[in-house]
Parts: C-alpha cells; sequence; structure tokens
C-alpha cells in the first residue's frame, strides 16, 4: 500500500488505520505501483480554531474521501482528525462500519478509565465513545463496563505492590497460529533440566531485588509457550524455588499455565497447587476435533474435559479456559457450541480471543487467504460470547487488541464476580511494576506515568549463554531506574 501525507501525521498511526481497510498490508516505501495497489491520500491544514484532515483511498478506478474537522482545543485534536476522515473514506470505500471506530493500540481501555477518572458518569463516557471515537454503541459500552470493573480492583492496590512473571518457553507442538517465542523440537526440549537450574537462579536474585527495592508481590505468573510440559518433578523443583523466595501466603494470585490439556495429569496439578498456585489455564481454543488438528494442537476435547475434570477434583481453586473466535475452518454455528459448552462447566475466567493472523505465525505458509476486512462470522461469534457470557452471569473485566484480528476486533476476558485474572489486568493497564524472569521475559518498571523496560535474551541458548556479570547488569539497570525516580 502506498501512503502520502501532509501535515502533522504519525505515519504509524496512519498505516495502523489503514490495516482495518486493508488488513494484511504491507508499506514498504519502495513497493511496486500497480493498477491494483491501494494508495492513500492524506492531508491536514488548520483553519481557524479547527484541524481539518482530508483523506482520499484509491483503488484503480475506484476512489472514495473522507473529512475530519476536530476543535484545537481537543486533546489530540490532529490524530482525531486523521483518524475520522480515513474512516469516513474507508467506509465509503468498503460500505462497511468499523465496530472501534479509529480506535488502534494494544490498551484501549484506558481511554475509558481516563474519562471516568476526569469526573464523567458512565453514560456520558459510552456518549463521548460513540461521537468522537466513531465507536459502535455496544463496544462504546463494553469499553466503559471494562473500565468501572478493572478500577475497582486497580484501586484496591497498595503503592509498593508488583507482579512477577516467570517465562516457560517450551511447547509439546508449535500452534499454526502462534507467534510466541516457544520451544517444541526434541533438542531444544532437551536444554529444560539446565534452563531451569538458569531459571532457579534468575528467580533468588530477582526477589531479593524486589524486597531490596521494598516492593511486594501480589500476583505471580507462570507462563510460557506452556509450563506443563515440564515433568511433575520439574514443576517440584521450579515452585519450590518460588516458594523459598516469595511469600506465597501475601499473594493475591499465582498463576500456572497449563494451556494444553494434552501436557496435564493429576500429578502435576498436585504439586502445582501443594506449592500455593490458586489459578491455572486450560485452554481448548475449540471444542470442534478437526478444528483442533487444522491449527496444530495435538488434543482432542476430550482430553480437554479430562484435564479439567482433574483440575475440579485436586482443588484448583480458580479455572481459566480460552477460546479463540474465528479460526480457521470453524464458522459461527461450529464455535457457538463451544461457548455453550464451556459457560456450561461454569469456570471461573474465560477468555475469548479473536484470531490474530501474526506475521511469524506457521498458518501463513499453509493458509496465506486468511486476513478479513469485516471479519465475517467471527463478528457474530464475537458478539454471542458477550451476551451469552453476561447472561451466564460472567462480567467483562479486560480488554486488549491486535493489529490483524479477524475485523479488526476485541480480545475480552470474563469471569465470575470475585474471579478475576489479577494478572491479565495490571499487565494490561500498566498500573504497577512486572518484574519478569527467564528467556524472552520483559520486565516492565513503572513509576507513574514513566515507563521502562529491561529485556532478557529471546532464546533459551542465548539466556543459558548469559554470564553472571550480565545478568548482573540487567537487575543493576532495574535497580537503578528505581534509584532515579526516587531521587
Amino acid at each position: 500500500m502506498i501512503i502520502k501525507t501532509d501535515g502533522k501525521i504519525n505515519l504509524n498511526y496512519i498505516e495502523n488505520l489503514c490495516l482495518i481497510f486493508f488488513p494484511g498490508s504491507k508499506f514498504a516505501r519502495d513497493e511496486e505501483d500497480t493498477p491494483e495497489t491501494p494508495h492513500l491520500e492524506l492531508t491536514q491544514e488548520e483553519e481557524g480554531d479547527d484541524v481539518v484532515s482530508n483523506a482520499v483511498f484509491s483503488i484503480g478506478e475506484q476512489r472514495a474521501s473522507g473529512t475530519g474537522r476536530v476543535n484545537m482545543s481537543e486533546n489530540m485534536s490532529w490524530k482525531k482528525s486523521a483518524g475520522v476522515a480515513v474512516i469516513e473514506a474507508g467506509r465509503k470505500l468498503f460500505g462497511f462500519t468499523p465496530s472501534w471506530g479509529f480506535l488502534i493500540g494494544i490498551r484501549p481501555v484506558k481511554i475509558a478509565a481516563e474519562m471516568l477518572e476526569s469526573g464523567l458518569e458512565p453514560v456520558a463516557v459510552r456518549r463521548k465513545l460513540r461521537n468522537e471515537y466513531l465507536l459502535i454503541p455496544k463496544k462504546a459500552s463494553l469499553l466503559t463496563s471494562v473500565a468501572i470493573n478493572e478500577n475497582n480492583i486497580i484501586s484496591s492496590l497498595e503503592e509498593n505492590s508488583c507482579s512477577v512473571y516467570i517465562s516457560i518457553p517450551f511447547c509439546p507442538t508449535r500452534c499454526a497460529y502462534c507467534s510466541f517465542v516457544s520451544y517444541s523440537t526434541k533438542r531444544l526440549l532437551s536444554m529444560i533440566p539446565d534452563y531451569l537450574q538458569r531459571l532457579v537462579q534468575d528467580i533468588e536474585k530477582t526477589f531479593a531485588l524486589i524486597r531490596r527495592l521494598g516492593k511486594k508481590a501480589v500476583t505471580v505468573y507462570v507462563g510460557g509457550g506452556t509450563p506443563t510440559t515440564l515433568t511433575a518433578q520439574e514443576l517440584d523443583f521450579l515452585l519450590s524455588a518460588i516458594e523459598k523466595n516469595c511469600d506465597i501466603s501475601s499473594l493475591r494470585e499465582f498463576t500456572v499455565e497449563a494451556g494444553r490439556p494434552d501436557t496435564i495429569t493429576e500429578e502435576k496439578l498436585r504439586v502445582i497447587i501443594s506449592h500455593g498456585v490458586n489459578r491455572v489455564s486450560i485452554n481448548p481454543q475449540t471444542l470442534n476435533d478437526a478444528v483442533l488438528e487444522r491449527i496444530g494442537r495435538r488434543h482432542t476435547a476430550e482430553e480437554f474435559y479430562r484435564a479439567y475434570d482433574i483440575a475440579r477434583k485436586v482443588g484448583v481453586k480458580y479455572i481459566n479456559t480460552d477460546l479463540i473466535a474465528g479460526l480457521p475452518g470453524e464458522g459461527f454455528r461450529k464455535f457457538s457450541k463451544s461457548v455453550d459448552a464451556i459457560l456450561a462447566l461454569r469456570p471461573d475466567n474465560i477468555t475469548y480471543h479473536t484470531f490474530c493472523v501474526k506475521k511469524a505465525a506457521d498458518i501463513l505458509h499453509s493458509d496465506a487467504d486468511i486476513y478479513s476486512r469485516t471479519g465475517g462470522e467471527t463478528r457474530k461469534s464475537v458478539d454471542y460470547t458477550q451476551i451469552k457470557s453476561k447472561a451466564a452471569g460472567y462480567v467483562p473485566y479486560y480488554l486488549y487488541r491486535q493489529k490483524n484480528s479477524m475485523g479488526n476486533l476485541e480480545n475480552v476476558g470474563f469471569s465470575l464476580p470475585g474471579s478475576e485474572g489479577l494478572y491479565n489486568i495490571f499487565i494490561m493497564e500498566e498500573v504497577h511494576s512486572i518484574f519478569a524472569c527467564g528467556a524472552g521475559a520483559v520486565t516492565k518498571m513503572v513509576s507513574g506515568k514513566k515507563i521502562s523496560r529491561a529485556f532478557l535474551p529471546k532464546y533459551p541458548y542465548e539466556y543459558l549463554a548469559m554470564s553472571e556479570e550480565d545478568m548482573n547488569a540487567h537487575l543493576r539497570k532495574i535497580e537503578e531506574f528505581y534509584i532515579s525516580e526516587n531521587s
């Protein structure tokens, strides 16, 4: 796609807006210009007290234009003006209205939360989201509800709170849609014993740093990958180290992702809860066996039910399940059956994802024609998850969005009241620091409005190759951030 701009325009923002109407597009500067190449021309100028943007989309002989006029006294007036113009032009060209208006980015809840913090009543927030950001009514209502529910939890946080993420980047197999750094070959899985030895050292030093900084961990999240790729003995080794270095009794939430049902055994779950873990994720993604096979999930719906029953039997306090709307080969009718079946189980949390096309996903090599502008039946599927979950007594408690999701739709976490996944809120809304251990882990340091990040090596073999000096330098960088912020 070729974009030409004139004005105070953030090109990255405009490219992301274009992905709403041209999902999967590339924006190389040297892209060849052919009759089929989409174009956007966007200009901005001041007219009196207003910022006026004019956008023109064209594909061959097809053209459509849009205009955005926003008073310069408004926050982000130049950005809003461009957004209105691009959305209007795209709506005229393709005949559909994007559900989320011109909102892009992973954290739209922040916008609604800021409006509520400014004193606006929920009804006024919903109106503002519709009128100024062009959200359709049900998305404005959803966003406002999530912001209210999140605030009730965030407001209970102590000032010195933090969370800890521990990375287990190994899986039994790689899902076709996955772009996470996770490793499933026999050679890479053989690294696990050495990886755990190094990880335990990392955990010891990280919790020591947390204590020096006067912070208190309120959630610990062991994620991946699939942590239950580990054996029961390996899980015991890892969780013993966490328990030794952290006051588990003071945690509000301790999660282990057991995402793949084919990795779950009663022995592993008993080990997990014996160390104080109170939340486990068991994620079928769908209960359609044909679709599971197509996307590279080496388990069946029956294995999911078996794993879920074991988790209830051994006494896991909170169980989370994930479903993905819009998976290749699964339309609304089949997906809705999975939703109904999961709701019948009454898990404590349910996260509904919208299928998202990741650039590094294997599925792009075998199913390149998977992008969707309108979302097709996925839109209906997402609506169904929200209607049925609310009717079943669940509340939406966190929300995020991703580029190139089907129909530009959202991911939403629902929970039974009082069973919300706290780490999900804290990591998404950046309300306190997240200390991270392991390959690919990113520590996010939060101090007021200031956020900084410290990265560990992406790949397990790089992580294992780190010297003691390198690890100490990584931890010093984190500590120095807090020292400078408090000086």
